[in-house]
């Protein structure tokens, strides 16, 4: 019985297929975490309105947070085209299938932010003459966005480790890569090792990443840039509270009157 022989060596050999492989990774998963906030803030602020809105959106997140990720990248890429007669490549089904996946989870991330709110700052922004939107946009939303950092960035990791599961449809990142080359070196322990040094090596990287932008979110910023930024924000929120004032005033001035 011969002892097995790990060569090594081949890592550094198809190190650009593997590299080139987790940059499709990476890429599929950005697009999708990008789509995926726009669609989970949506359904997060659905989640939050009035029946049936409410209602259909927790459809959604409850359906998409429990269909598996094999499942829905076949769905979506098989399923659609016989179905609805609609032909996406390996790339865009990739990234419909993670936006229908993480998108509910994102969901329930962005709606706990919200809640986490208090209260008594949107009516303190709607007692300035702030609209209910603007109050969102301008004072809720930041905040929330702080609070869910953290999350969306394990969110962001788990995609790019969900994309190991599209190389199904033949999309090459690492795995599917890794299965080519192991088909002509057969060395599936060595290679299957690398990928999974890759996977820890951008999960590292990218928690790292995450980890400066929150950093980054909650200490105020500095620097020319930064204070141009904090003095048009003084001027708008002053701006804001005079028009806020003369409509007070003129309000008790129309009562004094029809009082007289």
């Amino acid at each position: 019985m011969t002892a097995t022989v790990f060569d090594w060596s081949i890592i550094w050999q198809y190190r650009g297929e593997l590299v080139g492989g987790m940059a499709t990774a990476l890429e599929v998963a950005a697009v999708g975490l990008l789509i995926s906030i726009v669609v989970g803030l949506a359904l997060a602020v659905g989640r939050m309105s009035r029946r049936p809105v409410s209602s259909l959106a927790a459809l959604w997140i409850n359906v998409f947070r429990g269909v598996p990720a094999l499942v829905s990248v076949l769905w979506v890429y098989f399923g659609w085209s016989l179905l609805l007669g609609i032909n996406l490549s390996v790339f865009e089904a990739g990234v419909v299938a993670l936006v229908l996946l993480y998108g509910a989870f994102l969901a329930e991330i962005f709606r706990s932010a919200l809640e986490a709110i208090p209260r008594g700052q949107r009516e303190a922004g709607m007692a300035v003459g702030l609209h209910r939107a603007r109050v969102f946009v301008h004072v809720v939303l930041p905040q929330a966005i702080k609070i869910a950092i953290p999350n969306v960035g394990s969110m962001f990791i788990g995609m790019v480790k969900t994309t190991s599961v599209f190389s199904v449809i033949g999309l090459l990142e690492v795995i599917h890569v890794t299965e080519n080359i192991e088909a002509t070196t057969f060395q599936p322990f060595v290679l299957y090792t690398a990928a999974a040094a890759i996977y820890v090596a951008i999960a590292f990287l990218l928690d790292f990443a995450f980890r400066l932008f929150e950093r980054s979110l909650s200490k105020p910023a500095t620097g020319g840039i930064a204070g141009w930024v904090m003095a048009r924000k003084r001027q708008r929120i002053a701006l804001i509270a005079a028009r806020g004032t003369a409509v007070t005033g003129a309000a008790s001035v129309s009562g004094q009157g029809s009082a007289v």
